[in-house]
Parts: C-alpha cells; structure tokens; sequence
C-alpha cells in the first residue's frame, strides 16, 4: 500500500513529545511504584505460554532505575569493561541519539551522543528531519558501531544509517563516532521499510565471528534480514540474499516492528513488538514484547505453541501492567560476564504516556525467556 499507519503513529509520537517538554518544565519527574499484575500469556495473532510472572519478577511491577531515563524509546545496550552504555530515539534532541552511561545498570546519566548534527547525507534524504530513530550498538571488527533508522512521514521512505567508534567511553581520548554513510534504504515503492535495525553477531564453538547479521523492519512485510560485512559493516555484496523472518499476515496492517536476535544455549530467539507504540492518545497504545526461538539466525522461529512467527505466531514475554503500558521497542545483551540483560521503553499513565527506559535481567527457564526485576 501507498500510506501505512505506522508512520503516521510515529509522528503522533513527535507531537507528544512537544507536550511532555512541557510537562518537564512544569514539574519534577519521579518514578513511581505499580501494583503488579499477572503478564498476560496470548493475544491477537500470538499463542503460548512463558513462566508465570509474579510481583518479585515483573518489572512493570516496580520501577528501579534513577537519572535520566526519560524521555527514553526504543534502546539498546552494550557494556564495555564496568560501564553499561544505553542509546535511543531522539525525543526531538535534532538527531544526536543521546547516550546514557551507568556502572550500576541503576543510576543513568546522560553523558554523550554520536551526532552534533546529522549526517549530510541523511539530510540529503530528509531535509527537514528532527529525529533518528530506533539506534543499535554492537560490537565487532575492533569497533562499536551504531545502526539507526531515519524516515518521512506517511510512507516507507527510510534508511538505515551507521556510525562506527573504537570506544564507547567519552573520556577515552579515542572517542570519536565516524559516520560511516548509508547501509539500506527504502522507497514507497518497495514492500518493506529500512528502519529498526539490530545487529546479530554469530559465533562458532571457540567464539570465533562466523557471520553478522542486519535484522530490521516494520509494518509492510513484517521483519527482514541481510548479512553485512563484517569488514566494513555494510551490506554482504557476496550474500544479497533478503530473508522475511517474521510477518502477521492474519492481522490489519501487520504491525510487528522492533526485532532483536540472539543466541542462548544452541537456539536463536526472535524478539519483537507488536501492536502500536505511538497512538496520539497514548492510552490507545498496546505494544507488547513477543518471542519465538529456532536452531538457524534465519529461523523459522517457532513460538511455545509451534506456530512460526512467519504466520503469526509469537508468544508474549510482556505486556502493559499496572503504572506502565505498552512495553516495547526492546533490545537484548548477552552478556556470560554480568548477566544477561533486556532493555526496552514503556510508558507512564501517571505522566502522560511518558516514555522510561528499563533495563531488567533475562534469564532462561526451560530455555525460553523470562523478565526480572534486577538489572
């Protein structure tokens, strides 16, 4: 189709945040305690099971973190040595994505970005833009890099950008984010829509990198895969191969987005969000953490029912809860060091849908996915 809802909702999102600007101007944020509910195990287009969540093991139960983690959408996090690094959507900061720091995965605090300014070439693209979208951090070939998604309004215009830097530490005196140009983009007339990036890094039995994978996408087609070159971190120009890895074909207007893939103890798990993230009534939103997992990166991923996620099938991992709605936006850290971790945003009814970062344990009973509370 020529227009798609999901990009009207994002620029819902934009005019939200000129509300919430002011609210922070009114008033001093505090997070606030929510009474815990049970996660809600199915929903339209998803079926299965997760281990039952309980007050001491949903995080939407209780919020924990301190500093700057609002205004936060659609994170990712990497840790380099002690120091946990955490990057996001713009909130209209004029396309820099803000980076927070924390030695705690407690107490965050703003302390850099990768752009003083976009990149020419993405203005090229989007004279008038204000925000990118959605970044990735990852780390392969002796650098950090960060993906992340810029976009028109009302279409499938986008692309996907990339930034490299040998550290993420900003007091290191080799810090420095080099925009590395344009990985993919695509057009109104394609049926898919280069945004959401997330970098898979495959790796054989002694560690060693077999293979980088770029998953992205929302809406249209659902959620794709390319590889990239390890060496330059662009796209494989020895492997062209496109592989849909996840779509909601029964669903109005397919709206998965989002996507986040690793790997735990043999298999490959698919995360992603479904539903809406940016209704203009945010109480309207219902964005929700759905999983599957496969034994191959390019699935099929098959939820605890065994329905693939190529027809549908997804079971829910999170969904809104009490204080917090619409969880979503999520990225996962393997991390066999500290402990692994998923980030994702979910939104305030007590401060008008305002978006906070989370960052909670992931742990793997039974070998599928649960959320705790600790970080």
């Amino acid at each position: 189709m020529s227009f798609h809802p999901s990009l009207n909702l994002r620029q819902a999102l934009s005019a939200r945040r000129s509300a919430i600007a002011l609210a922070l101007r009114l008033s001093a944020l505090t997070a606030a305690g929510a009474a815990a509910l049970a996660l809600t195990s199915c929903s339209n287009g998803t079926s299965g099971t997760l281990p039952t969540a309980t007050p001491s093991t949903n995080p939407l139960a209780s919020y924990q973190l301190k500093g700057a983690v609002s205004y936060v959408h659609d994170p990712t996090i990497i840790r380099q040595g002690s120091n946990y690094y955490a990057l996001s959507t713009d909130g209209g900061q004029g396309g820099n994505l803000p980076i927070l720091c924390s030695s705690d995965k407690i107490n965050w605090t703003r302390c850099g970005q990768v752009f003083n300014t976009p990149p020419p070439e993405v203005l090229a693209v989007f004279p008038s833009l204000t925000d990118l979208w959605a970044p990735d951090v990852s780390f392969f070939n002796g650098l950090y890099h960060v993906y992340y998604a810029a976009s028109g309004f009302g279409g499938n215009h986008s692309l996907i950008g990339l930034a490299t830097s040998p550290t993420m530490n900003p007091s290191d005196p080799n810090y420095k984010w080099t925009d590395q140009g344009i990985v993919l983009s695509s057009q109104t007339t394609d049926n898919f829509n280069a945004i959401d990036p997330n970098i898979f890094i495959d790796t054989d039995s002694s560690g060693n990198l077999t293979h980088v994978w770029l998953t992205y996408g929302s809406f249209w087609n659902g959620i794709d895969q390319r590889e990239i070159d390890p060496a330059t971190g662009m796209l494989s120009t020895t492997n062209t191969a496109v592989v849909n890895l996840a779509t909601r074909p029964a669903v109005q207007n397919n709206p998965i987005e989002g996507a986040s893939l690793v790997k735990h103890d043999g298999y490959y798990y698919l995360f992603a969000s479904f539903n809406y993230c940016c209704e203009s009534n945010f109480t309207q939103d219902n964005y929700e953490i759905v999983v599957g997992r496969g034994t191959s990166p390019q699935g099929p991923f098959l939820d605890q029912s065994g329905t693939s996620m190529l027809n549908g099938g997804g079971t829910v991992l999170l969904a809104t809860s009490g204080e917090f709605t619409a969880p979503g936006g999520e990225s996962v850290l393997i991390d066999p060091t500290d402990g692994d971790l998923i980030t994702f945003h979910a939104l305030s009814n007590n401060q008008n849908g305002l978006d906070y970062l989370f960052v909670n344990q992931l742990t793997w009973p039974s070998d599928w996915p649960l959320i705790g509370t600790q970080p």
